[in-house]
């Protein structure tokens, strides 16, 4: 959530970086912010100018009764009697502009750093970075589900027997993959310093709201109503919630912390060929790390981060991109995003597997996530960060793509090799 004291500061310089967003103008809710903040101010100004009076009339019923006046007396305690009813109602009447003030600043998005592009959608991204290694073109590239016609290990049509579309189901080997996919990826994370995670699947509203989720992204969330929770999207909605409504020491900072997670998203509207496959499913797997750190550390941990989900591409000898993401591509709470896509061979398009971001203090403004300076003084608010290490369908899909045999096998990188127990997949591996 924004911090009003900027708004207050920098009205214009509010404007100009919501601009970046491209598409929605947000002068007017701006506009609506800064006068429910102007009638919330006025009306505090007016309590305290009443609880004074109301104090100092109460002081003049004892002197009154001290004088023997009881008429003065039983006028000072009408008074008294009013000013109080009207207190009453006016802190009924601050309360409600409190409440249209917090539900219209919820509603503005994070400002974009000053380095990200301007933008209204993905076509305005910059690519800052690529790493197109040339891999041995071992067969024909194919679409990944074309490859899993012949391998089985993914059953899509099962899936939907069970759930629906976007519900695949992994036998055997397919399976034996995702979870060589997740060890590999949770001791890489331990071995760069982060904190493993086993978080809840479900989270409550105030867990969305922190992280950004609320109000913004209903729609894209699986809601159990029966207990007002949701299934969470990201790790990252638990994990950087562990902090939520604490003060922590600045010693104690850098955090660094990761999991392993289903991920649930009803990716609503979504249809076509990019979903087909792998490409986008409502439930999958994904490693994500998150990192709590002072605000002057914040950027260059985002390289940092960025850095090393690249390093685990390195390593799976994918080609891949990094991206900048303009305004208009970001997420609501991400004040600069990093998109990592990886090369599909077979269907000739990137496919996003990481995104990394800073949200400044958004989040932990709405979390009440602060550190006390070691040198004393006021907490502040931290910053946090998280990113996408990595997403595994795309990867797998990636993986199948750009690795198929000529005798239908998929051959894997070495890194994987001792979590898979073998260098390949293999047609005929035991399927439904």
């Amino acid at each position: 959530m924004l911090q009003l004291s900027f708004l207050q500061r920098d009205k214009a310089g509010t404007l100009e970086r919501l601009a970046k967003r491209g598409g929605e103008d947000f002068s007017s809710l701006v506009e609506a912010v800064l006068a429910e903040d102007q009638k919330r101010r006025e009306g505090l100004s007016e309590l305290e100018r009443l609880r004074a009076e109301s104090n100092k009339i109460a002081k003049a019923v004892g002197i009154a009764m001290a004088k023997g006046d009881a008429g003065a007396a039983d006028e000072a305690r009408r008074q008294t009697a009013e000013l109080k009813a009207a207190i009453a109602d006016l802190e009924k009447v601050v309360k409600q502009t409190e409440d249209r003030l917090h539900e219209q600043l919820v509603r503005l998005p994070n400002l974009p750093h000053e380095s990200v592009p301007a933008g209204k959608s993905a076509d305005d991204n910059l690519v800052v970075h690529e790493r197109l290694r040339e891999l041995p073109l071992w067969a024909e590239p194919q679409p990944h589900w074309d490859v899993l016609a012949k391998l089985g290990t993914i059953d899509f049509e099962r899936g939907v027997k069970l759930t629906g579309s976007g519900f695949p189901v992994y036998v055997g080997a397919g399976a034996k993959l995702q979870r060589a996919l997740i060890r590999f990826f949770l001791d890489r994370a331990e071995a760069a310093g982060y904190l493993e995670i086993q978080p809840p699947h479900l989270v409550n509203a105030d867990s969305a709201f922190g992280t950004g989720q609320l109000p913004d992204k209903e729609g894209q969330m699986y809601f159990v109503g029966a207990d007002n929770l949701y299934l969470i999207p990201t790790a990252e909605v638990p994990i950087t919630n562990l902090y939520r409504d604490e003060i922590l020491a600045e010693e104690r900072l850098p955090i660094k912390l990761c999991g392993y997670t289903p991920c649930f998203r009803r990716e609503a509207g979504s249809y076509g060929k990019d979903v087909r496959g792998l490409n986008r499913v409502h439930q999958f797997d994904k490693v994500e790390i998150v990192q709590i750190v002072r605000p002057e550390d914040a950027y260059p941990t985002l390289e940092e981060m960025t850095r090393y989900a690249e390093s685990l591409l390195d390593d799976l000898e994918l080609p891949y991109r990094r991206l900048l993401l303009c305004g208009g591509d970001m997420g609501f709470a991400s004040a600069k995003t990093y998109d990592l896509e990886v090369w599909s061979a077979g269907q000739e398009r990137w496919l996003e597997v990481s995104s990394v971001s800073c949200f400044e203090s958004f989040q932990s403004h709405r979390l009440k996530l602060r550190y006390r300076p070691a040198t004393g003084g006021k907490p502040v608010l931290a910053y946090t960060l998280n990113g996408s290490a990595l997403a595994l369908p795309r990867i797998v899909a990636a993986l199948l793509e750009n690795r198929r045999q000529a005798d239908g096998s998929v051959s894997l990188p070495p890194c994987l090799h001792p979590y898979f127990g073998a260098e390949r997949l293999q047609p005929g591996d035991k399927t439904l």
